[in-house]
């Protein structure tokens, strides 16, 4: 991996270190690993191999069992010490953890070692993945929010309404804009955007939206299969691909365009480009 990429998560990695109790937002951290806000907790996740909550309480209950061993406060204390409320979600958490509560832990005076996180995964999956410079397009289309996978209800909503102005013929490609990793944000709140890009004289329809995808370098990774497999198309982009190539996602979100569509095509033949917005290199 990139040792720029491992020197952008240590710094992720010493910030909750040194405060493990804090309740560390996503967009502080990714300040932290200077990366984009729309970006950082898919990189940290498929990289690291663990969500950004999950190694906020592993560090925490590790430091916690220290201080079990090591120290003679109370166990409500040493919960409350590191970011713990009560007693009882203290147990929860550290039982689900060690296998034992807070108190018994303490009393075979017992430290395990704190488990060890890859700074890179390997991955036997490799996709096709092209660097292009696009311009600036222009997206009307419908907003959606909830599970990704039920982002298909406003795809057909757009399509009633596209239909019924006689507006496909100005269709220049049908894409998805996805602003939220899905292991960071509930399902019920991911935001999305279905749409289809047009050309820039086009008025946008009363009832759609406009969004616009930026201009510069993006990373494409072209997919073939059913939807169901983007999730390891996903975390090889960002975990193998993204640190190995040394290049920066840029503060705009990930979108998908659809070469072909599931009313005409098998599963296995479905083509989609993933493209992933980069920084300009200087």
């Amino acid at each position: 991996m990139s040792s720029d990429y491992q020197t952008r998560l240590r710094r992720v990695y010493d910030a909750i270190h040194a405060d493990p109790a804090r309740e560390h937002s996503l967009d502080e951290l990714a300040d932290v690993a200077a990366l984009s806000r729309f970006h950082f907790h898919r990189v940290f996740r498929s990289v690291t191999g663990e969500t950004v909550a999950e190694a906020v309480r592993r560090v925490r209950l590790h430091a916690a069992a220290y201080a079990l061993v090591r120290g003679d406060d109370p166990v409500a204390a040493v919960g409350r010490a590191h970011g713990y409320a009560n007693a009882a979600a203290f147990g929860r958490a550290f039982r689900a953890r060690y296998g034992v509560s807070p108190a018994a832990f303490r009393r075979t005076g017992r430290l395990l070692p704190e488990g060890l996180t890859a700074l890179f995964k390997g991955g036997d999956a490799v996709y096709p993945v092209t660097i292009t410079d696009h311009p600036e397009r222009r997206v009307i289309g419908l907003p959606f929010t909830g599970p990704y996978m039920q982002i298909g209800r406003a795809f057909a909503d757009l399509g009633a309404i596209l239909s019924g102005r006689g507006l496909w013929p100005a269709s220049r490609g049908l894409v998805g804009i996805y602003h939220d990793d899905p292991a960071a944000v509930a399902p019920e709140a991911l935001r999305s955007f279905a749409g289809v890009i047009v050309d820039a004289g086009l008025a946008c329809p009363p009832g759609l939206e406009e969004r616009r995808l930026p201009a510069g370098r993006h990373a494409t990774l072209a997919f073939t299969g059913p939807y169901t497999g983007f999730g390891l198309a996903y975390d090889w982009l960002y975990g193998t691909w993204l640190p190995a190539s040394g290049a920066v996602p840029a503060d705009a979100p990930v979108w998908e365009q659809y070469l072909n569509t599931p009313t005409d095509t098998a599963p296995e033949a479905l083509r989609t480009d993933i493209h992933l917005p980069l920084e300009d290199r200087p």
